[in-house]
């Protein structure tokens, strides 16, 4: 995916979770960290979306087929997970989601 691709989706996605508070863009393995109120609840990488998980949180992610963030062959972040597509096409159920996503660090 190219860079003008990834920033429009990017600010695409932003713009969804709006009605969830300020949400922060910074860079970060070569894609974007997104955070509410300093807390970091997404990766956006090579134009995919993931959400942080927490035990009873990965199941859907993982009864779907979505496979957790690897940014390279030798490391895999296993608590963030890929959002699948029909997901993000559903401005809805993508805040739904997030909202999962950040109440993973607030048990």
């Amino acid at each position: 995916m190219t860079l003008a691709k990834d920033d429009s989706l990017r600010d695409r996605l932003v713009a969804q979770l709006a009605k969830l508070g300020a949400i922060e863009c910074r860079p970060m393995f070569g894609g974007h960290g997104l955070y509410r109120d300093g807390v970091f609840f997404a990766i956006l990488y090579d134009g995919h979306l993931y959400f942080k998980t927490g035990h009873a949180s990965r199941a859907r992610y993982v009864e779907r087929g979505m496979r957790p963030f690897r940014p390279t062959a030798r490391q895999t972040l296993r608590t963030y997970y890929e959002v699948p597509a029909e997901v993000l096409q559903d401005g809805e159920e993508l805040r739904a989601w997030a909202e999962d996503a950040l109440r993973v660090h607030h048990g």
